[in-house]
């Protein structure tokens, strides 16, 4: 056999195992650029998450309000 034609034949695997590779790699790059596209609609956003933590916090306010309000009656008698 000539080296030559066992040369071409080794360089030919190796360009289709890279290429193959490549392929993996530009498919991988394409599910995480999708991924990452996505993730606004995944997450809650800064406005809304402290809009409900405000929520929260005035909830918890309005219970901490009336347990005085309690407290100041039973404190009467």
């Amino acid at each position: 056999m000539d080296w030559q034609i066992a040369f071409n034949a080794v360089v030919a695997i190796a360009m289709a195992m890279g290429g193959w590779i490549m392929g993996r790699i530009s498919k991988s790059l394409d599910l995480f650029d999708s991924e990452l596209r996505a993730l606004p609609e995944k997450y809650v956003s800064k406005e809304d998450h402290n809009r409900q933590f405000d929520l929260i916090q005035n909830s918890l306010q309005r219970i901490e309000d009336k347990l005085d309000g309690k407290q100041d009656k039973d404190t009467k008698r």
